[in-house]
């Protein structure tokens, strides 16, 4: 009676069950997100406003955050490893420490100016919550499921973007095909999450690309009377090219920068001084913090007043300069490669959208369609994900630009090189 009973659970239940134990965690992970969010913002705007006095502390802080972590988070330092590492049942468990380690260890990041992202966090406080809640509910693949949910939910609720989020969360575990037990788990999380942040005050980033070059629209750049322009067509093509090309040479220079920092520098402490030291010195002397922090300076340039974003390698601070691309693809890596942490995914969105910018009069496409769609596909490029750029450019420029999306997002994912900053092998569920 009770194998029978335990079967029509696992057999009808499992899946609402599942579902509602994803509403609870999105709710949570939506709360956590946007505490986060919103402190992360104030110290940046703390860091912005006076550059010269906190980022020369960044080696300083880096030795602060390597020690944190070997007394109060051993393990825990390896972060989106870890996850996958559970994943994929090479590992039993995410403690619970690695919510306040990432976070406050993020924070002092961006507050001293690394250059790193935000998406880590709120993935790995996602996975962790839902990993540690699927040990309280006894059914097959609730660990798998939950901790699906839980990414999804977080980077839902941190970007505000849940189709991106849970299309992310299934590509980046699963090999070649979305499955659908853990779909319906991953949606309700992702879009709990999204709607608790949202009704916490934190922001979310959009852009409205009507209201950048009205005179045009991407429809009518891609049909005209004769029907689809093949000219226009090809242009984002060539795009999607060059997007791959940066998103997967992103992903490789950071895995050889990791090696190549280990091997070199083999003491972690040693190697955060050093390196912090050389980035201080680089962040300050490339216009004092520019390229500090997340990068959402760069991107809102690019969208502010594109007449005004001139592309060129002098001027003032105004202006998008061609190397804003490179010296944000190269001081991130330096930063995430020898341990300070955050993520990388907003540096991407920033690399991708000054890389747009950048080539837009060279391929002939409207400058705030190249930085949006550049936005993107290196994001996508970098992730070695297919769906999840798709959407994000969708949900952020409007879903009447989902066909330029699917182009050039194809075209990227096919010409990355099969890299990804997401290093593990994907999980199958069975």
């Amino acid at each position: 009676m009770k194998a029978r009973f335990s079967a029509f659970v696992q057999k009808w239940l499992s899946l609402p069950i599942l579902t509602i134990a994803a509403i609870a965690l999105g709710a949570l992970v939506g709360a956590l997100t946007a505490f986060f969010g919103q402190v992360l913002l104030a110290v940046s705007a703390v860091r912005d406003a006076n550059p010269l006095y906190w980022i020369p502390g960044l080696a300083l802080i880096g030795i602060a955050i390597v020690l944190g972590y070997k007394k109060f988070g051993k393990g825990t330092e390896r972060g989106m490893d870890m996850v996958f590492g559970v994943a994929h049942g090479k590992e039993n468990e995410i403690p619970l420490r690695m919510i306040p380690m990432v976070a406050v260890s993020t924070w002092l990041t961006h507050l001293f100016g690394g250059s790193a992202g935000r998406e880590g966090v709120a993935m790995q406080i996602g996975a962790t919550l839902g990993h540690n809640i699927s040990k309280k509910i006894p059914m097959e693949n609730a660990g798998k499921i939950l901790l699906i949910a839980g990414m999804a939910a977080g980077f839902a609720g941190l970007f505000q973007t849940p189709l991106a989020a849970i299309a992310l969360a299934l590509e980046v575990l699963l090999v070649g095909y979305l499955n659908l037990s853990a779909l319906l788990p991953a949606t309700a999380a992702a879009f709990t999450a999204y709607k608790v942040s949202e009704m916490l005050g934190l922001e979310k980033f959009s852009v409205d690309l009507h209201t950048l070059f009205p005179d045009s629209n991407v429809a009518g750049l891609l049909w005209n009377e004769n029907g689809l322009d093949i000219q226009f067509v090809l242009k984002l093509a060539l795009l999607g090219v060059l997007f791959g090309i940066v998103g997967g040479g992103f992903a490789k220079m950071l895995s050889i920068a990791k090696k190549l920092f280990a091997n070199k520098l083999p003491n972690a402490v040693k190697r955060i001084t050093f390196v912090g030291i050389a980035l201080s010195l680089l962040l300050l002397l490339f216009w004092q913090g520019r390229y500090a922090g997340l990068g959402t300076n760069l991107i809102d340039l690019c969208f502010a007043n594109p007449k005004a974003a001139n592309v060129n390698v002098a001027g003032v601070a105004a202006t998008v300069f061609a190397c804003d691309w490179i010296l944000k693809f190269a001081l991130t890596i330096a930063t995430i490669a020898v341990g300070f942490k955050g993520g990388e995914i907003t540096p991407l969105f920033a690399i991708g959208a000054t890389f747009g910018t950048w080539v837009a009069a060279m391929v002939g496409v409207p400058l705030p369609l190249a930085a949006a769609l550049g936005y993107a596909a290196v994001f996508g490029g970098a992730t070695n994900t297919l769906l999840a750029p798709i959407f994000i450019g969708a949900e952020i420029f409007g879903f009447d630009t989902l066909p330029a999306f699917f182009i050039v997002c194809v075209v990227a994912f096919v010409c990355n090189g099969g890299q990804s900053i997401y290093a593990q092998k994907k999980l199958r569920l069975k």
